[in-house]
This record gives structure tokens, sequence and C-alpha cells, in this order.
């Protein structure tokens, strides 16, 4: 019996003496060198194997294929626990129907590593912070008591891996610290973003990247009361932690304020007994909300943001200061917040869980400028479009309603009468996402502070291109669904004239794409049209019979199929004689090609702006566009393989105007886009021209060190609206005629003379965000979309990035147009 007593009393300390602490696991030191993703995620799942204070969630894969999983740490009761726990926490914010059950429910801490693939420092953090939290006894265990850690090891595994390989093949037997040695020099494109180069911190609210559409869901599933999000900045920076600098947004409330305050005090006072230096307060501010700390904010959370100096020190550097930083310093400095930030939201676990439920309990009531929003139901696809968002984000919307309502228009910016459609999408502020409404929809942003980390504005509205109204009147909707349109169920006829597809922009390039496979032709419609009773507008496809019957011989049949997929249909034409506007045997109805894309790569190019034309076309429009590297124009590439050619945004030195000019000559499309523009300018027969100001270049108003930070001259990201000229290609699908760009610089052009001048600015077009009063005096009379006719072919000039991160949605019709119209 006594032998037996001692075996029970031993087994807890054997369960713990069998965890591997991640030296011994790794087969090296932690932070003598970096860890490959799949020994990190063995790692945890060895920790979970042989520990009941584990429980590990799969969440999903990245695009190459990399496991995504977070880690659940606590007390043994907790993890038992654990989805009780979640629909209590749940049952908290009123997003579920469950009430309350869990007196004294436990706070949940999610600690979020390496969204930045270069800042690879933290995810070996995240292995010593796992070790920690299932191997320490005392003060730990305590604080797991009353806390649910969560920790996702690499947000981006393969921009983290992407960096690894390449810093694994260029270093030596030992780091080299001289920052001029190559393992200190990253090349292009980096490991910052994910596999289709987009920055997944700037993608929280938006969730464009599969990778964040995984995540987003899991966090929606628990709604924690804090969030960490654990970066790298440059090396010779030192350690930056909260409170946050200005601009900190207006619905950012005082107890999240002041809880940043409290944990900052708390990391502050271990790396003063360190030594270690740090800074608040400075350059990280609270305001685009799609960071790890805004999105979490917005979502009730306290969200935050650590950045230890790192990025390019690979192992081991000398900073600026003369010192040595390595590996191991930099996980020294995230593991001390990462157990620091424990230990502060343990000791303030029942405020944090008092505060969260006061928060949610209040969003239905609370004082907001504007009560509910009207979205016009103008286009179905984009209000679909929108709806898939909101619901990713667990907002409430709905449909309809009756009589009018006064709101700001967005558009005119004035308070206008508009009546309320049965398709027309109603949020109201009043429910439990409120805040992240607020944010989301707010016509303009209210910026406290000019020094901005990001864009200043991102209304939906924008983005999506729809008409809507901002109503200080509370709106409630009639309906939960939008109406379907009656459309009779009809078959296609197999001996009509023609059959008008309505075309919907990038939601039907597939189907369009499918069927010119089979070898059907498409023209499109350049004018507006109707035959007998049947209106069509411009930018309308048509099928002709007499031109495609013989190489699809059941015509009719194979359209229908095709586009029964879709759930969008062909319609039956008649005849070719038009009622209204020209006869279907015109010029205007020209045949449209399917393209054979190239997308410039390479040093020289922005790699995010080359990631959202590659996921664009490829993930959402199912072509297979070909990236050549931007130095291969100049080589030997047969530019002939391709009828249409991207440049995206970048610092061009190597382009070849006059190649490129013969071969635009020869039938080819050209887009520029951004800073691609440039590398064109002056060159014949490219009629491109920069508006520049005259009073710049004045003795007077040359730029003095003193206005070095001043905002006069800077844009960080504001909302324009374009006067379109509705009748040109390009326009095409655009709600109204509206147009919106954001503006990241003040990049406008001279108004073509020969070209077509199609997106213009005038006095009166800025909406939203921040733009110093020298951009807003520049940003005027002069083009941000132009086309120029050259030979056979066209130069399509594009100031601005027409799919911005991806979530700028109104612009990808844009982009349909460039590429195919």
């Amino acid at each position: 019996m006594k032998k037996l007593f001692l075996l029970l009393v031993l087994l807890p300390a054997l369960a713990v003496a069998q965890l591997p602490d991640p030296d011994t696991f790794l087969g090296y030191e932690l932070g003598s060198r970096f860890t490959s993703h799949g020994k990190v995620t063995a790692y945890f799942k060895a920790v979970a194997a042989v520990t009941p204070r584990v429980k590990l969630v799969h969440y999903g894969k990245s695009n190459e294929g990399r496991e995504l999983m977070v880690a659940f740490i606590s007390s043994e009761e907790n993890i038992k626990n654990l989805e009780t726990i979640r629909e209590n926490n749940l049952a908290m914010t009123g997003l579920t129907l469950k009430k309350e059950q869990l007196g004294t429910p436990p706070v949940i801490l999610w600690m979020s590593y390496n969204v930045h693939g270069n800042e690879a420092n933290s995810t070996e953090t995240a292995m010593k912070v796992l070790y920690e939290l299932t191997s320490g006894g005392g003060s730990t265990k305590d604080w797991l008591s009353n806390t649910i850690v969560v920790i996702d090891p690499c947000l981006n595994p393969d921009g983290r891996e992407r960096y690894v390989s390449w810093f694994n093949s260029v270093v030596g037997d030992k780091p080299n610290p001289d920052p001029a040695a190559r393992e200190h020099a990253e090349p292009w494109p980096g490991g910052r973003t994910n596999h289709y180069y987009f920055d997944l911190n700037r993608d929280w609210a938006w969730q464009t990247q599969q990778e964040t559409k995984a995540r987003i869901a899991l966090y929606n599933r628990w709604m924690p009361q804090v969030h960490v999000d654990f970066h790298e900045q440059s090396y010779n920076e030192p350690y930056y932690f909260a409170p946050a600098a200005e601009p900190v947004h207006r619905d950012i409330t005082p107890w999240q304020r002041s809880f940043q305050v409290v944990a900052g005090k708390n990391n502050a006072k271990y790396f003063d007994a360190n030594g270690w230096q740090y800074f608040t307060k400075e350059r990280f501010d609270l305001l685009y909300p799609s960071y790890g700390d805004t999105y979490p904010l917005y979502n009730g959370a306290i969200g935050m943001t650590y950045e230890q100096g790192g990025i390019g020190a690979g192992l081991s550097v000398v900073t600026v200061d003369g010192d040595t930083l390595t590996l191991k310093d930099r996980i020294s400095h995230h593991f001390t917040t990462s157990i620091a930030t424990l230990e502060t939201v343990s000791s303030h676990a029942s405020r944090l869980i008092s505060e969260f439920r006061k928060y949610f309990a209040e969003a239905t009531d609370r004082k907001t400028e504007y009560r509910a929003y009207v979205i016009k139901n103008d286009d179905p696809a984009r209000i679909a479009a929108l709806a898939a968002l909101l619901d990713r984000n667990q907002i409430s919307y709905g449909y309809g309603g009756s009589g009018t309502v006064t709101g700001l228009n967005y558009e005119s910016l004035k308070n206008e009468r508009v009546r309320i459609e049965r398709n027309d999408m109603i949020i109201s502020a009043r429910q439990p996402k409120s805040v992240l409404v607020g944010v989301l929809f707010e016509p303009e942003t209210y910026v406290t502070d000019s020094n901005t980390y990001d864009i200043t504005a991102w209304a939906l509205p924008y983005a999506f291109g729809l008409k809507a109204y901002a109503s200080r009147e509370a709106v409630s909707p009639a309906f939960s669904l939008a109406e379907a349109p009656v459309k009779p169920a009809r078959a296609l006829d197999p001996k009509a004239y023609a059959w008008v597809l309505d075309f919907r922009g990038h939601e039907d390039i597939r189907l369009v794409n499918d069927l010119q496979r089979q070898g059907i032709k498409f023209r499109i419609a350049d004018d507006d049209f109707a035959i007998g009773e049947q209106a069509f507008s411009r930018g309308s496809l048509l099928v002709y019979r007499n031109e495609n019957e013989r190489s699809v011989p059941k015509l009719a049949a194979a359209l229908e199929a095709t586009a029964a997929a879709s759930k969008h249909n062909f319609i039956n034409v008649a005849s070719g004689f038009a009622a209204k506007g020209r006869d279907l045997g015109s010029s205007p109805y020209r045949i449209m090609r399917m393209p054979k894309i190239g997308i410039v790569s390479g040093p020289e190019t922005s790699a995010q702006g080359l990631g959202e034309l590659w996921h664009f076309t490829e993930q959402e429009l199912g072509l297979m566009p070909t990236l050549v590297n931007s130095t291969s124009l100049a080589g030997n590439l047969d530019l002939q393989k391709f009828n249409t050619l991207v440049i995206p945004d970048g610092s061009y030195k190597t382009l070849p105007a006059e190649a490129l000019a013969s071969w635009v000559s020869n039938g080819g499309r050209l887009i520029l886009i951004g800073g691609a523009n440039q590398a064109v300018t002056g060159k014949k027969p490219f009629e491109l021209k920069l508006k520049t100001d005259p009073e710049e270049k004045k003795p007077g108003n040359l730029k003095k060190y003193s206005e070095k930070d001043n905002f006069a001259a800077s844009i960080p990201g504001a909302i324009y609206s374009l006067n379109l000229d509705k009748t040109h290609p390009l326009s095409f699908g655009m709600v109204d005629g509206l147009y919106y760009t954001i503006k990241t610089d003040d990049t406008i052009f001279e108004f073509m003379k020969e070209g077509y001048n199609v997106g213009v600015l005038a006095q009166n077009n800025f909406r939203s965000g921040m733009a110093g009063s020298k951009v807003r005096s520049r940003l005027k009379d002069g083009s941000l979309l132009s086309v120029q006719p050259v030979g056979k072919g066209q130069v399509i000039y594009l100031a601005d990035d027409p799919i911005f991160r991806s979530f700028w949605h109104n612009g990808k019709r844009l982009m349909v147009n460039a590429l195919f119209f």
C-alpha cells in the first residue's frame, strides 16, 4: 500500500518531467538557429500529448499546405470544460441566444506570433512560452487557474518558411554579425507576406486571404478579452509595447485605453529590472481597423502590439549603437512580455470579464452618430459580396422596409431623403458588433493626430462602390433575406438570333472563360441597345448563333448548362434589328478576346502590388497569368505570347519602352499601375504626363527642414470620387457611374489630348480620410484613369491601385474592364 501511495504522489511529477523542453526536442539550443514550421508544430503536438493542460486546435492550412493551429493552455479543469467556457464567453457578447452559466468564468488571453514571416523570432518565443506554461508551477500555475491562454505560434507559415529557408541557405558555420553580410540583406520578395504576397496584418477585417479567413472564423467563435500581436521592427530599434500612440479611434473605450497603460507598466517593471531599452506611445497608433490590435479592440477586447527590434538581424547583428543583438536576446524580450502580460491579465481577470460583459451589454443602446446604414441594392452581386464580408465579421443586417429616411449621402456628403426599397440592405447600429459597424461604415474617419501608420479611410460603401446613406434615425430591416428576382424559367431558344448576358464583372468571368474555352465567341456591346421591348446596357455580352453554332453544334444547351452553375442565365434575342441603339451587325459589337495575361514581377516590382494581381487573376477570375521578371522584358522574352501585359506598382529602371511600344502597336494591351506609369513618362509614343505644381519650385515654397514632419504635404490613404466617362469601356458596370479610389500619394496625370481621360478629379472630389492642404490643392483638374490608343493596341494608365489589399471591391470591376474590354 505504501508503494502504491508513493507512486500516486509521484505520477504528476513524472508527467511534468516527461514534458519535452524545446532544446531537447529540437536537438539544439533555442535561439541558436531558426526552426522550421514542421518542427514547431511537431513540438506543440509533443507537449500536448503528455499534458492535460493543453488542447490543440487545427483551424486550417496555408496556401502552401502548412498547418495552422492554436494551443489552449490552462488548468486541467478549465481544459476539460473548454467548450462550456467558450459557449459561456460568447453568451456574454449577445452573439448567441444562450445565457451565461458560469459564475466566475476564466479570462481569455490570445497571443498571436509571427504574422509577418521575416519577423521570425516570435515563433521561437512561442515554443518557450508553451514550455513555461506547461512545466511551470507557483505563480504560473496560479495565473492559469483563472486564465485561458491561446497561443498561435505562426500566423504566416509560408512567409516565415520563405525567410527561414533563405537564411539557412546563406548563413555560414557561424553567423556573421556584420550588418553588411548578405545574411542581413533579404532578397525580394522577402518573407514578410504570405504566399500571394499579402500583408496578413492588414487583412483582419477584410479576410481576403485563406489564412485570415480560417483564423478569424476561430477567433469569432471565442471572442477573447485580451489579444496581443507579437512583431519585430528594425533591429536598430529598442522594444515597443503599449500604450499605443495617437491617433486612437474615438470608439476605443477609456477602459481599453487604461488597461494598455496597466499592461505597459508591468512590462516596464521587468524591462527596467534587466536594463532593457523600450518605448511606448510612439509610432504605432490605433486607427485602421484591420490590424491585430485594432480589430480585437473594435470587438470588445484589449488589443495590443509588441514590437521587438530584429528585422534583418538573423542570428546575430551589430546595431548602430555598437551592441550585438542575438536571436536569443530577442526571444528573451518577447518571452518576458508574454509572461508579464499573462501576469497582468490574471491579476485583473475579474475586471476584464466585467468590462467585457459591460461592453456588449451597452452595445445595443450605445450612443452613436449614425443609428443605421441604408445600402441601395443597385448591384445585387456587390450587395452579395458585402453581405459575405458582414457574415464573416458576425455583423447583422437585413433588407427592405417601408417609407423614407433621411441620411447622409456618401457621394454628395449631404443629408437627403431616400426611399427604402424591398432589396435595399439595412445595417442597424443597435447590435452586439455595434462598434465594428460604426468603424467600418463611418463616412468620415475621426482622427485626432495626423501621424498615422496606415490609411485613414476605408468605409465599405466606398470600397464596394455602392450608393449608401448613413442615417441618424433608427431603421430596422423588414426581411432577413433579399428577394430573389422573378425570372421566368425558360430554356434558351436554339433558334435565337443571339443570346445576351448582363455581365456582372468578375463574378461572371469564370462563366465566360469556361464558354470561351469551348470555342464560343463573345461580343461586347459598347453602347446601350434594345431589341423589341428588352433593353440592355453597355457592357453586356452577346453570343451570336450564326458565328458559333458550326463549332459548337448544341450551342444553346452549352450556354444553358454552363450558366446554370453561376445562377445567371442568358436572354434570348429573336432579331438583330435594334429598337434602340445600333443593330447587332454593327461595329460597336466587337469580339471579346480571351486575355493571355503576363504580369511583371521581380525586385523592381512592389511585391504586394504583384500579389494582389496574382491572387485576383488566379484565385478570383480563374485565369492562369504568367509572371515574368521585369529584366526579361529587355532580354529574349517573346512578348507575342501575351495580348495583355500588366505592370504593377513599383520603381522600374529597366523597362524597355521602345519594345513595349512596338508590342502595343501590334495589338497589345498594356496596363500600368501606380509607379509603373513613371517608367514610360516622357518616352514616345506614350502621351502620359504627370501633373506638377509650378508653385512648389519657387524659392519661397522650397521645403524646409523644420517642415520634415509637416502633414500638409502628406496623404495617408484618403478616398476620392472620380468623374467617369460613362461611355468608355473602362467604366462599364459602375453603379450609377460611381468610382471611388483610395489615394496613398499625390500622383495625378495631365489631361490627354489624343487619349481618353476616363476618370477625372475635379475640385470637389475629396470624400473621406486625411489629406494635407498642399495635397488637396494639387489633386484636382487632372486624370487618374487614362487610356491611350497606340496603333492597333492601347495603354491603360491607372494612377492608383484599383484592387488595394483586395478589399477595394469596386476596383475589381475596373480591373476586369481593363483586362477584357
